[in-house]
């Protein structure tokens, strides 16, 4: 039954174009819109391309979307051309960007009103993760169309998990942004006093990494920081975009998060030197510059 369903896809950027590679290399027939240039691996791929994103709900069963911000979800579901204007009843929306719990959940009240269900489904794991299909996916909606979608689900990911309702998902997945953010800031932390008090922090790094401090930031990430390459496999602005989304939902709570909010000034000073654009693990810039001392370099 799953074989059979059309697929569409909105968003082809860094996260999606890979996702959407691993559906087409199933055997699903897909169709497929971006406002960004297409990926050579989707333009010589049968994937279908649509004029909009009208379209591409109007000749799918299901529509995934992977753009970057809640704005974007909301242009793209309800703007000019938008899925909603493609859709009829029982086909089913997924968005898989990571975007505001609360707007989630009136977004999927629209949708729901048109007949047709709505998950949201962001996912952990970055570039890497997306090219590898190993994405850590976190689902709020029905578990019936949870069940439904699974197996498409599986094509991308390997841990997936339907946490709750719709708007769920979205929680969870601020949730994780803190606690990646703030994993990376103590790594860097670390390697940045073992560099600065003279050990070598490559060696510092492989030591720690078979203790209780192991952690795949610290595998990744401290790799990146060592080594000195922050190209984005996960963008410094994307990240921010994510704790903006934990500060302001925080404060509608009355719940504080100090570090959250530390971890973003760290990244606010990334940006303010240029590195809207850097990995992630760039944050470590921020620290190096209140140091005036790199991580691996000469005394």
């Amino acid at each position: 039954m799953t074989s059979k369903l059309k697929l569409g896809f909105v968003g082809l950027g860094i996260m999606g174009a890979p996702m959407a590679s691993q559906l087409i290399k199933a055997g699903f027939e897909v169709f497929v819109y971006t406002r960004s240039k297409v990926a050579p691996e989707i333009a010589q791929s049968t994937a279908i391309q649509c004029a909009n994103a009208a379209e591409v709900a109007n000749k799918a069963d299901v529509v995934i979307i992977m753009v970057p911000d809640t704005p974007d979800v909301e242009r793209v579901l309800f703007g000019e051309n938008g899925i909603e204007s493609g859709l009829s009843k029982g086909k089913v929306v997924v968005d898989m960007s990571s975007i505001s719990p609360i707007a989630t959940k009136d977004f999927a009240k629209k949708i729901n009103a048109l007949g047709c269900d709505y998950l949201d489904a962001p996912v952990s794991g970055g570039e890497v993760g997306a090219k590898n299909a190993t994405l850590s996916i976190m689902v709020g909606g029905d578990e019936k169309i949870f069940e439904k979608i699974k197996p498409i689900f599986e094509l991308m990911g390997k841990n997936i998990n339907l946490v709750g309702g719709n708007g769920d998902g979205q929680t969870a997945k601020v949730a994780n942004q803190i606690i990646v953010a703030l994993n990376i800031e103590a790594v860097a932390e670390a390697l940045l006093f073992a560099s600065k008090a003279g050990a070598d922090p490559a060696k510092v790094r492989q030591a720690l990494m078979g203790g209780f401090a192991g952690s795949k930031i610290l595998e990744v990430h401290g790799d990146r920081m060592v080594k000195r390459t922050f190209d984005p496999g996960f963008r410094i602005e994307l990240h921010q975009k994510d704790l903006n989304l934990a500060l302001n939902s925080a404060r509608a709570l009355g719940v504080s998060l100090p570090n959250t909010a530390t971890a973003q000034e760290l990244f606010n000073s990334c940006v303010a030197h240029g590195g809207r654009a850097w990995d992630h693990s760039a944050m470590a810039k921020a620290l190096e510059m209140m140091a005036n001392y790199e991580i691996g370099q000469k005394a």
